[in-house]
């Protein structure tokens, strides 16, 4: 590998070592085009820091994230409860049966179900075309004919809606719980 060599004056020597290395870490390069595999390494060593706080950076949730393990495992029970209770009916936060009655935060103001409790009472009772999902549902015509759930599933339910609805409902994937 050559260099051109210009005489420079001494207070130019050490800028110009400088940029001197800045181009061999950069990757300066053979004539022939192979990178020394010094150069590969300080490449590497220059650009590993970056990568790294970009790739934590881009898969660090949009949305607000759980604060404590505990927060963590309550939305992933909420989110399996939904898909396995709720998705065939609302699917994305929406309503097939009845298009008003979403879970977005608009209709479920509209609709007086804005709150956690509220969203528990609906899902526990039921209302309107929807059943109720509680032990102890009463009527019978009102609740549905299959598994019911505890209070504390319903619970976390709950939580979980209001969350997603407070988000725009971000991202419910059906991972096959």
């Amino acid at each position: 590998m050559q260099l051109a060599s210009v005489a420079v004056a001494p207070s130019k020597a050490s800028s110009l070592s400088k940029q001197r290395k800045k181009f061999k870490i950069l990757g300066e390069h053979e004539a022939n085009g192979n990178f020394h595999k010094q150069d590969k390494v300080k490449l590497l060593k220059f650009l590993a820091p970056h990568l790294v706080a970009a790739v934590v950076t881009l898969s660090t949730p949009i949305s607000n994230p759980p604060v404590s393990l505990g927060e963590t495992l309550d939305v992933h029970k909420g989110a399996t409860l939904f898909r396995r209770s709720c998705i065939g009916c609302h699917d994305a936060g929406g309503n097939i049966i009845q298009p008003g009655a979403t879970l977005f935060s608009n209709d479920l103001q509209r609709n007086g179900v804005d709150t956690e409790e509220e969203i528990y009472r609906v899902t526990y009772h039921g209302k309107g075309r929807m059943p109720g999902f509680g032990e102890n549902c009463r009527p019978r015509g009102q609740c549905t004919f299959g598994p019911r759930l505890s209070e504390d599933e319903i619970k976390l339910l709950a939580q979980f809606v209001k969350s997603q609805a407070d988000q725009g409902w971000p991202n419910v994937q059906n991972q096959g719980d």
